[in-house]
């Protein structure tokens, strides 16, 4: 629909990439943008840039760069000093995704999402803004208890269980993000559906 217009598109894309299995070419968009340390697992500070070959040379590079060919994707890459390791991690980051495969993680994902929703979903005083609709979410999944506000609770899950969560309060949206990795166990998840349901009875 954008580009019926003459409109270019850029994807926001920091929860979608290593996480919901795709190829950035079949959306078609023009630029996309994400971090690598959400799905991707790689250290804080790294990210990814794609744009699409006929618009390189429209974008300007972020620091000065030496004499490069306006096309060559490389100018937009020079970001100052950074810590070494950091990039050196997103190779091994990548294997690791390859091993697991993209839909065996997108399908593990899933399944944790699932299996503490399930489990909340219909307690009294549990607020789930996320759909059961499976086109409509994947591992996130974003939860609330009643007369609490999300940042409250955030509070109360890192104090009283120690679970770490990041509270969402706005655009119609209270409540705690939540964001198993594949790393996360089943008993891990317990704990937070146990937490859940402990706190919904305050």
């Amino acid at each position: 629909m954008a580009h019926k217009r003459g409109v270019q598109v850029m994807v926001d894309g920091a929860h979608a990439f290593a996480h919901i299995n795709f190829k950035i070419p079949d959306l078609n968009c023009d630029y996309y943008g994400c971090s690598l340390h959400k799905w991707l697992s790689v250290p804080l500070g790294a990210g990814m840039l794609y744009v699409q070959r006929e618009n390189i040379s429209k974008v300007w590079p972020l620091l000065a760069e030496s004499e490069r060919a306006e096309d060559d994707i490389s100018r937009l890459n020079h970001t100052g000093t950074i810590p070494v390791h950091t990039d050196l991690a997103i190779a091994n980051s990548i294997n690791f995704y390859n091993k697991i495969g993209a839909q065996r993680k997108e399908d593990r994902l899933r399944f944790l999402q699932n299996y503490w929703t399930k489990r909340v979903r219909e307690l009294p005083n549990v607020i789930l803004n996320t759909p059961e609709d499976p086109t409509r979410s994947c591992a996130i999944a974003n939860v609330g208890i009643k007369g609490m506000k999300p940042a409250d609770l955030a509070e109360k899950l890192l104090k009283n269980y120690k679970i770490y969560t990041v509270a969402i309060d706005g655009k119609g949206v209270q409540g705690c993000r939540i964001t198993p990795n594949v790393y996360t166990s089943i008993s891990e998840v317990d704990q937070f559906a146990k937490a859940i349901t402990e706190l919904s009875k305050l």
